[in-house]
């Protein structure tokens, strides 16, 4: 996919610089109208440009006193919505009336109003020609079952054009990732101003990178999961975490590629860092089923490097035309940077993130002079996938001796045979304790949000070791961490082990040293 936007405008915001004029819209959804004016004073205080007024989801509704009070107190331009239940919202009336309270708000001195693709030729004509000049219509097309091919969206584009909008929107529903290529495609080469969403959490980038790409606003909630519409960022995470503002068609596009993906903490991470340097870039989760098809769909190099988690790091390999020789050997790769040819090289940070932090866990302030802690240590690795290659590739070169534990044995012994180790059933695991002082680490997603109360192996088992490792970090003490404490056992957090796998990634996706200071304080709430 190959895009291509013209130079962004550029303005001062207050000592910041704004890289782009998308603006953000804050849905304004409550029961009574005063309800409406506290929220649209939150939604100023969060930094929206201006609120779409959901008239379908008030409970009494007066249309000439109300819709005049709220343009009257509102302290934000206002975008009136009144939106049916055939188009997605809670409207189930009259359609004349409905229609007559959105001619009503443009009369009164609304700056904008939405208006749908099946009903503006009826709101045309009850118009009679009489368009106030202010107040701006934008014609919506809303899909909740697909995207359409880019055929197909270019005709529907052309269809809202025609109608007389001023503002071409429609809102489409993702059932892939690679979806969201075809509205940036539309976004990037429309004549006229427009708003284009791909919604759900396979959607998610269509609305952060609208400004990239072109597009004339994004919605962002005042509040987790109150939203109008599937997929829709808060306005605090747009502007915190994604450095929205800061957005411009020049901007280099990172994530972390997985499935699921949403419990990441690395787009927090990234953003922050890039920000403290003025690197312009953004990261963001990518929900991807088929990492294949994901990379030969988003082909720019502005899509320029990717993490990679459960489930792809195995299937990632094939895609790269160059992989790490360590990394090859692992198996595994969970870093892929895309190089000036375009070409995919693909890495592996893992192994060297954990490693690290189990070692200086077990060295302790005395630091070994002869070679790692890890030497002659039975190292029992929990899981058989892309992580526990890295683990077992990890402690094997370290010296250490390898068990490798798994659901499926037969993966086990497969891992097992490649680094020379012993292979269990996961069941297994918690007789097996031929010595103490053992090191522990699970690699598998056993216990992660939301089954917070899993655990691979049982509290009795964990006092045969001397350290529990878990590369789990949400939440960062696990209940295998926990129950590992109250055992008197050592741990090391999934967090450690991100941030020491992060200063590599973070070095081959920007070329500049890792600010591991940064990194460490950004991660202490974790």
């Amino acid at each position: 996919m190959e895009l291509v936007v013209d130079s962004g405008v550029r303005k001062m915001e207050g000592e910041a610089m704004r890289r782009n004029q998308t603006l953000i819209c804050a849905p304004i959804m409550a029961d009574t109208v005063d309800q409406m004016l506290n929220l649209m004073q939150k939604a100023k205080t969060s930094g929206a440009d201006l609120v779409e007024v959901r008239l379908d989801s008030l409970k009494s509704f007066n249309p000439q006193s109300d819709i005049d009070t709220v343009i009257k107190q509102s302290p934000l331009p206002t975008l009136f919505t009144y939106r049916p239940t055939w188009e997605g919202g809670q409207y189930a009336g009259d359609e004349a009336s409905r229609l007559d309270a959105l001619r009503l708000a443009m009369e009164l001195g609304a700056d904008y109003i939405d208006v749908e693709l099946k009903a503006i030729d009826e709101f045309n004509t009850a118009l009679h020609g009489n368009k106030s000049a202010k107040c701006k219509v934008i014609v919506s097309s809303h899909n909740y079952d697909n995207t359409p091919s880019s055929e197909e969206l270019g005709d529907l584009v052309a269809r809202i054009q025609a109608s007389g909008a001023d503002i071409v929107k429609f809102a489409t529903t993702a059932l892939d990732i690679t979806d969201v290529a075809r509205v940036f495609q539309i976004t990037v080469h429309s004549q006229v101003p427009i708003i284009a969403m791909v919604m759900g959490e396979k959607g998610l980038m269509s609305r952060i990178l609208c400004p990239k790409f072109g597009g004339y606003l994004t919605f962002g909630t005042l509040e987790v999961g109150k939203v109008s519409a599937p997929g829709q960022p808060t306005i605090k995470d747009l502007l915190n975490i994604y450095n929205f503002r800061q957005l411009g068609p020049d901007t280099r596009i990172f994530g972390i590629i997985g499935k699921p993906v949403s419990h990441s903490k690395s787009p927090l991470l990234y953003n922050e860092a890039f920000r403290s340097v003025g690197f312009n870039g953004i990261y963001m989760p990518l929900l991807v089923d088929d990492v294949a098809n994901f990379f030969r769909t988003y082909s720019s190099l502005d899509f320029a490097g990717f993490s990679c988690t459960i489930p792809h790091k195995e299937a990632i390999v094939d895609c790269c035309d160059e992989v790490d020789p360590t990394a090859k050997l692992i198996g595994a790769v969970n870093c892929v940077v895309r190089r000036p040819d375009g070409k995919l090289f693909g890495c592996n940070t893992d192994y060297v993130g954990a490693i690290s932090a189990i070692e200086e866990a077990l060295q302790g302030s005395q630091p070994s002079m002869s070679g790692s802690p890890l030497a002659g240590k039975l190292f029992v690795v929990i899981g058989a996938g892309g992580a526990g290659k890295a683990l077992a590739y990890g402690a094997k070169e370290k010296g250490a001796r390898v068990v490798i534990a798994n659901r499926t044995y037969e993966r086990a012994r497969e891992l097992a045979d490649v680094v020379g180790g012993q292979a269990l059933s996961l069941d297994e695991l918690s007789n097996f304790h031929p010595e103490n002082d053992m090191i522990l680490a699970n690699t598998t997603s056993i216990g992660m949000q939301p089954k917070v109360d899993d655990t691979p192996i049982s509290k009795e088992a964990l006092r045969y070791y001397s350290l529990v490792f878990d590369a789990v970090y949400t939440p960062k003490i696990t209940r295998l961490l926990r129950e590992a404490q109250e055992s008197g056992v050592k741990i090391v957090t999934g967090v450690e082990m991100f941030i020491g796998q992060a200063y590599e990634q973070y070095e081959r996706f920007t070329g500049l040293p890792a600010p591991k200071e940064l990194f460490k304080k950004i991660m202490a709430g974790y």
